[in-house]
């Protein structure tokens, strides 16, 4: 009996150990991700991970190969409480098919270029069409769908680089490419974009996290308060190709230079994006162009009091109210995906800008360092 008791404490102590080991090795992050769900071998024989920063006030932000997406965004509540504010999946596998870009780099080239067609240097250049006949988010294998080799150097960076070989999705130029992630202490996310090419190319580098601040992808966006530091737009045609014009955001549903609610200016009723029915996916021309120290955009949730500020250097800003989010996703809580659960505010240049010689240049050239860069912050509204 003494032996076969013993025999049994030896075994349940061995299976304690089993498990405390186990637990040891796939720690679980503060929104519950697993680091054992984002290890896979890609087809390259890459491997992927889920890379964790944490600063001192406990945000916490995870971001994993895979288009070096930001993968989750852990910050407090106004009652203390910490809320995962972006979209996003529990596991690697199900981010390689999504074509929503969530949390992705967005590269060649972010938004649109009309026809997947532009002109340098008296050169003609055809992309890759994922969008009707146009090139949206740098085709249909852009950077969202390639892997970025991660280095972390301390608990708050992550340096992620790809190496883009000319012509991919016809883009001319060998590009390299580095994005820096940095988490600082006042609960911000430094986002910091560089590149050099060998040859000349056209390059808009952004990210297309989808932002709830409810921390529940249940909850819609449309009870968000929104301001925007734009007095102008660049309107667009019924592909949402912008039309080449500049107009006053004045006295039209887009005028956010005062914080106003999202969904008091959008009718679920109608789908016509472009009439701003069917919600919002409009370029924004900033007043403070290139100055980082102005907040571009600032978005407020009324139910946890979380707030986002943007900044940025870029000349505008993409809000897009999620409107092709349609319920054919699921999130880390197993929950399905409908309109309105999420909003993109993408820092960028302008759509279209290769084919508009009014905009501010896209090109890149050899002698030239491409750097672009995108704080959001977040913080608590007061009652």
């Amino acid at each position: 009996m003494k032996k076969t008791f013993f025999a049994l404490v030896a075994l349940c102590l061995l299976v304690a150990s089993c498990d405390k080991k186990s637990a040891v090795s796939d720690p679980s992050t503060d929104s519950g991700l697993l680091h054992s769900q984002f290890k896979s071998l890609t087809e390259s024989g890459d491997t992927t991970r889920l890379y964790q920063m944490k600063n001192a006030k406990g945000m916490e932000v995870c971001v994993t190969n895979i288009g070096g997406r930001i993968v989750s965004i852990m910050v407090p509540d106004k009652a203390g409480n910490f809320q995962d504010v972006v979209l996003g999946f529990d596991n690697i596998n199900d981010y390689i098919p999504v074509t929503t870009n969530f949390g992705a780099i967005i590269g060649r080239y972010g938004n649109r270029i009309a026809e997947g067609k532009f002109t340098l240097d008296r050169v003609n250049y055809t992309l890759g069409q994922n969008n009707g006949k146009n090139s949206l988010h740098g085709g249909t294998r852009g950077f969202h769908t390639r892997y970025f080799n991660i280095e972390q150097p301390n608990a708050q960076m992550l340096i992620c680089k790809y190496y883009s070989k000319h012509n991919e999705e016809g883009f001319p130029g060998n590009l390299d490419v580095t994005v820096t992630y940095t988490l600082t202490d006042d609960n911000a996310l430094d986002i910091n974009y560089d590149a050099t090419t060998d040859r000349a190319t056209v390059l808009n580098l952004t990210n297309h996290s989808y932002f709830n601040l409810s921390g529940d992808p249940n909850n819609t966006i449309l009870d968000h308060l929104l301001y925007i530091d734009a007095d102008k737009f660049t309107p667009t045609n019924a592909e949402l190709i912008p039309t080449g014009k500049i107009e006053k955001v004045a006295k039209t549903p887009l005028d956010f230079t005062t914080i106003a609610v999202i969904g008091d200016r959008i009718d679920d009723t109608s789908d016509t994006n472009i009439q701003y029915g069917g919600g919002y996916d409009h370029n924004f021309v900033l007043n403070n162009p290139g100055d980082v120290s102005k907040v571009a955009a600032k978005v407020v949730c009324p139910s946890t009091g979380i707030s986002m500020e943007v900044y940025t250097t870029e000349p505008g800003i993409q809000f897009y109210s999620g409107n092709f989010l349609n319920g054919t996703n699921v999130g880390k809580k197993q929950i399905a995906y409908n309109k309105r659960v999420a909003l993109c505010l993408e820092t960028q240049h302008f759509p279209n800008s290769p084919n508009i010689s009014e905009f501010p240049s896209v090109v890149l050239r050899p002698d030239e360092f491409y750097n672009s860069r995108c704080i959001y912050k977040f913080g608590v509204e007061a009652e």
